[in-house]
This record gives C-alpha cells, structure tokens and sequence, in this order.
C-alpha cells in the first residue's frame, strides 16, 4: 500500500488502551507496534526507529522518565519525538518531561483517543 507509512511506537501498559490507539493509528495508515512496559518499549525504540512514540510515565520495569532519559543518551533516538500520554497532571512531572525533550505532554483523561489520533497526525 502506502511505502511511506508513518511508525507509531505506543508504549502503555493498558492493553484495552493501547488496543483502541493501535486499531485508530492504524485505520489513519500508520505502522503500529506495542509495548506494555518500558524495557520493551526502549528496545523497540532501538529497534523500529519510530517516526513518532506515544508514552505512559507509570510503567513495569521501566518508568517512562527512565526511557526518555536512555533516549536522550543516544544522538539517533533522542532526535524522534516522544509525547508523553499520561494520567499524571503534577506540574513537576510536566517540568521534568518537557525538561527531558518530549515534543508533547497529553493527560489522557483531557482528550479521547480520536482526538489524540488528530493530534498526532497534525505533527506530520
């Protein structure tokens, strides 16, 4: 079909979640793939070099500050942008992740997925 599919790598624990995100992207016409915790999720950075990721902060084995600070440590993978998708609305936490270079910081409970999906697809 389309050669020039977007990656989208979406990072989240919640399966029902991550479920709709990956049914939505992929209707939009973009490349999907999955990771339910944060070890997986930076391995997949490594290995699919996603166009975009969506990540959770509250993560297993891995919280999601923990991965953006693994990716800013590589010259390749810190130039992808990360979005963080999160429940948690601390402002210190919206600090240290902007301060950590994501391009975007969206409280799940504020937006539905269609409208995350639009959001996404307007960065490109």
């Amino acid at each position: 079909m389309n050669k020039n599919k977007k990656k989208i790598l979406i990072i989240e624990d919640d399966v029902f979640l991550s479920n709709i995100y990956n049914k939505k992207f992929s209707l939009e016409g973009f490349e999907v793939f999955l990771a339910t915790d944060g070890e997986k999720g930076l391995e997949l950075i490594k290995q699919k070099m996603p166009d975009i990721v969506l990540l959770d902060i509250m993560l297993p084995k891995m919280n999601g500050f923990e991965v953006l600070e693994e990716v800013n440590k590589d010259e390749e993978l810190k130039k992808i942008p990360i979005i963080l998708l999160t429940n948690i609305n601390q402002q210190e936490d919206i600090k240290r992740a902007y301060d950590l270079g994501v391009e975007d910081y969206i409280i799940k409970t504020f937006f539905t997925p269609n409208e995350v999906v639009e959001k996404i697809k307007s960065i490109f």
